[in-house]
């Protein structure tokens, strides 16, 4: 039964492709401001057919530019916040030669960098311009994928963005946990872990089908307070700072509690919307 799900999956996900994939590609190339919505939609139908539901605390920044900053676990974390935020990605450029998930990338506008520090400058100007055109972005500042229960340090470079300002006002950042927290109504701890998780040299295709047999799954998003960059020390300071905070959503998500957040400098938390939580469910 769990292969025959599995292909009914894929079948589903094919099907959504070739009848989202045109108009999805002439929103982007002519620049509609609509072309958020069809990936939003897409992601949304897959999640349940996977049977992927996502719990929400807290609420997204709907301040434009927004730098959404999230811990990355997985590809499966493309599907949780793309089915929730307005915005692109910002993949490393080996994903836009992925057969299939490189046709997605682009067509929700995903952003490809190099880790080649000679090209750093020219992502950093790409990603700039996306930004000062109103376009939020999610960075995933690990730089690579973790194993979903612990969180490596946030890459300070990354953050560079935040130093520059528009409209005349500094960059809104928002720290955002992502937690993989049940599998099966069972909570996941480091024996299920690997089944969301994709690190290192992984196969992918391997990946996805035990991923697509193994049964509905819960995913945990916290939205931490919106913060700028002016009152840290740097912009060290700031990675060092979101880093911890999105440590603490993780690991409070796995042990199914809320504790105190470390706080920002005075003054340095943005308004945003009434917290709450909240299940998002695709009837």
């Amino acid at each position: 039964m769990a292969s025959i799900r599995a292909v009914l999956i894929i079948a589903l996900v094919g099907v959504l492709y070739l009848v989202l994939v045109v108009p999805q590609w002439w929103l982007v190339r002519s620049g509609s401001p609509r072309a958020v919505v069809i990936p939003r939609l897409f992601h949304r139908i897959v999640l349940w057919a996977l049977g992927l539901k996502v719990t929400r605390r807290g609420q997204p920044s709907t301040v434009r530019p927004t730098l959404f900053v999230s811990n990355h676990v997985s590809w499966i974390d493309i599907m949780v916040l793309g089915s929730e935020l307005e915005a692109s990605f910002v993949a490393k450029h080996e994903v836009d030669g992925w057969p299939f998930f490189g046709t997605l990338a682009r067509l929700q506008r995903t952003v490809f960098v190099e880790r080649k520090a000679r090209r750093t400058a020219d992502h950093r100007d790409l990603m700039i311009d996306r930004l000062a055109a109103g376009d939020s972005l999610i960075l995933f500042p690990e730089g690579t994928s973790s194993d979903g229960l612990r969180i490596l340090p946030f890459k300070s470079a990354f953050f560079s963005l935040a130093e520059r300002r528009f409209d005349d006002r500094p960059l809104t950042l928002q720290p955002v946990s992502l937690a993989y927290t049940e599998l099966c109504n069972l909570p996941v701890g480091r024996r299920w872990s690997g089944l969301f998780a994709w690190i290192g040299d992984q196969d992918l295709l391997p990946h996805l089908w035990r991923f697509l047999r193994a049964g509905p799954a819960v995913a945990t998003i916290e939205y931490h307070p919106p913060v700028t960059i002016d009152g840290f020390a740097s912009r060290k300071a700031l990675a060092a700072w979101m880093q911890t905070v999105v440590a603490q959503g993780v690991s409070d998500a796995h042990a199914g509690r809320i504790t105190a957040r470390p706080a920002p400098p005075p003054g340095r938390v943005l308004p945003s919307a009434p917290e709450g939580d909240a299940t998002v469910t695709v009837p």
